[in-house]
C-alpha cells in the first residue's frame, strides 16, 4: 500500500512506531493487522499483548522482513495495517481547513497536525493535495489523523459543503488576519508551496488573509503559515469581545 491508488482501493493505511500505535489504540481505531519483530521495545511489546488480547491479528516476523516493509530507515519493529475511515461530513460545520495543492508530506502533516490541536472539524482534501494517508504525511502528524475528520472531495463536492461559510484563502496581498474577523464559521484555504493556490480555490474563496510580518520574509511555507491562521482564528473565538481590528494593539 505504498501508492495512494492502492490505499484508496484497499481503504487501508499503514502506520509506524510505537507511539503511532499508541495513538491509535487510545483513540479506540479499528487495527486489521499488527507486525512486530523481537527488536521492538518493552512499551512497544505491552501494546502488542493489548492488542492481541483484544483479538486483532498479530504476527512476529523477521527483522530482514520489518525492514523491507518499514518507510523508514530505523524500524522501530512494529507496523499496524488500519482501515482508512469512511465516516460522513458533520453537517454543523463552523471551522473547515482546506489544503490545496500542498504536495509536500512533511508539510501536509504540520497542517494535519495543528488542525487537530486547533479543533478543526473537517479537512476537505482537493484532488492536487498528496494523499493524507501516505506514510510520510502520517509519521508527521504525529497521531492527528486519528483525531481529525479527513476527507478526499472534488471541488464541486467541497463547494456544496462550504457553502454556508465564509471562505478564507491565504494570500500575501490579503488583508491582515489581525483586522478580519475570524469567529464566524469559516473554511480555511491553504495554497501549495509552489504554486499557491488552484484557480478551483481562489474561485471558492469570499476573502483573502494575510500574515503581518515585521522582518524582510518574503513569505512563509505553508505549514508554519497554516499554522499561524488557525491559532489566531481559535484566538479569537476564546475571546469574544475582540473582533476584526481590535485583535491586538499595535
Amino acid at each position: 500500500m505504498g501508492r495512494a491508488k492502492e490505499r484508496s482501493e484497499a481503504g487501508l493505511f499503514v502506520i509506524e512506531g510505537v507511539r503511532l500505535v499508541e495513538e491509535a489504540v487510545n483513540r479506540d481505531w479499528r487495527f486489521e493487522t499488527v507486525l512486530f519483530d523481537e527488536s521492538l521495545s518493552e512499551r512497544g511489546k505491552s501494546q502488542v499483548e493489548s492488542l492481541r488480547s483484544r483479538g486483532v491479528n498479530v504476527e512476529e516476523v523477521s527483522e530482514s522482513l520489518m525492514k523491507s516493509l518499514s518507510d523508514t530507515e530505523s524500524p522501530q519493529g512494529i507496523l499496524a495495517i488500519l482501515p482508512i475511515p469512511n465516516s460522513p461530513v458533520s453537517s454543523s460545520l463552523n471551522f473547515v481547513l482546506i489544503p490545496d495543492q500542498i504536495r509536500d508530506p512533511g508539510n501536509l502533516g504540520t497542517l494535519l497536525r495543528t488542525a487537530a490541536a486547533t479543533g478543526i472539524q473537517a479537512v476537505l482534501l482537493p484532488p492536487e493535495t498528496t494523499d493524507a494517508f501516505a506514510p510520510k504525511v502520517v509519521r508527521a502528524g504525529m497521531g492527528a489523523h486519528f483525531r481529525l475528520s479527513i476527507h478526499s472531495m472534488k471541488w464541486e463536492e467541497i463547494k456544496e459543503q462550504t457553502k454556508d461559510m465564509q471562505i478564507h484563502l491565504a494570500d500575501m496581498d490579503g488583508t491582515p488576519c489581525w483586522d478580519t474577523d475570524l469567529r464566524q464559521p469559516l473554511t480555511l484555504i491553504i495554497g501549495g508551496e509552489a504554486d499557491g493556490a488552484s484557480d478551483e480555490a481562489q474561485k471558492l474563496a469570499t476573502q483573502k488573509i494575510s500574515i503581518p510580518m515585521a522582518g524582510q520574509v518574503e513569505s512563509l511555507n505553508a505549514g508554519v503559515a497554516g499554522s499561524v491562521l488557525m491559532f489566531e482564528v481559535i484566538r479569537q473565538r476564546s475571546n469574544p469581545s475582540t473582533g476584526s481590528g481590535q485583535a491586538f494593539e499595535r
